[in-house]
């Protein structure tokens, strides 16, 4: 497929100044999001993907890796590739950072606290590039690892998105999966930002700490496959026996 046909499909001339390849892996990204493949869905062998855009088989071979460095593929050695899936495992080892000390990484609980529509402040229209005329949901949750409650969620999904969400009463541990599975809402990236904050009264109540007792106030903004930013979050973490580790590959 020449230049100008993969301009045509993917709608913007600035593409045409790209690496054939990178128009191939913007291609291919385009059709996961439109859901052409599933999460979890093989694609097509590298043959049949380089007949069907006219380009060579080194030319998707290129354009896969680089999909699968951004984490949008992933490749199982003699089976093929595949659209990556926000399963449980991944969000253990990409998104939630929070460990107890001692202990290797496992997998939180959620108690949804509460849920609700609001008007955006101006902090959230910022954050997630909306007007105030439009509406967010709001998420509180506490996680707990090993019986204990380690962090404080608050969660804003642009309405946009993630439609009636805040109704929703099957919320489950594991959000980014539901985003995947439930709003066509694939997580991409996400930017934290962290500093230290003291436990206010109704902080120290709900994580069984004490009023003034030093917590990690994380502050995420995610986003999605296609360029949307679809999560803003403030989680506030105890500190007495938890750290927050980070992998960077």
């Amino acid at each position: 497929m020449s230049s100008s046909q993969f301009d045509h499909k993917l709608g913007g001339p600035s593409l045409a100044f790209q690496p054939l390849y990178q128009q191939v892996a913007e291609y291919i990204k385009q059709l996961i999001v439109e859901r052409r493949w599933q999460p979890g869905e093989m694609l097509p062998s590298e043959f049949k993907l380089a007949d069907e855009f006219n380009v060579s088989q080194g030319t998707v071979r290129k354009a896969l890796t680089l999909l699968t460095d951004t984490k949008i593929v992933s490749r199982r050695q003699g089976v093929g590739t595949f659209v990556s899936e926000h399963t449980a495992q991944d969000a253990l080892f990409r998104f939630f950072p929070l460990q107890a000390d001692g202990k290797g990484a496992d997998l939180p609980k959620a108690e949804l606290l509460s849920q609700e529509q609001i008007d955006p402040p101006e902090v959230l229209q910022v954050a997630l590039a909306i007007s105030a005329k439009e509406k967010v949901a709001k998420l509180k949750r506490r996680r707990i690892l090993d019986n204990e409650f380690c962090m404080l969620e608050t969660i804003f999904l642009p309405a946009k998105f993630f439609p009636a969400i805040e109704k929703r009463e099957d919320i489950p541990h594991t959000l980014y999966h539901f985003y995947q599975t439930d709003y066509n809402q694939t997580v991409f990236k996400t930017r934290d930002s962290i500093k230290a904050v003291l436990a206010t009264k109704s902080d120290a109540k709900s994580l069984g700490v004490e009023k003034g007792a030093p917590l990690l106030l994380v502050t995420r903004i995610t986003e999605s496959i296609d360029g949307k930013l679809i999560e803003y979050r403030e989680s506030k973490c105890r500190t007495d026996h938890y750290h927050y580790q980070v992998e960077l590959d």
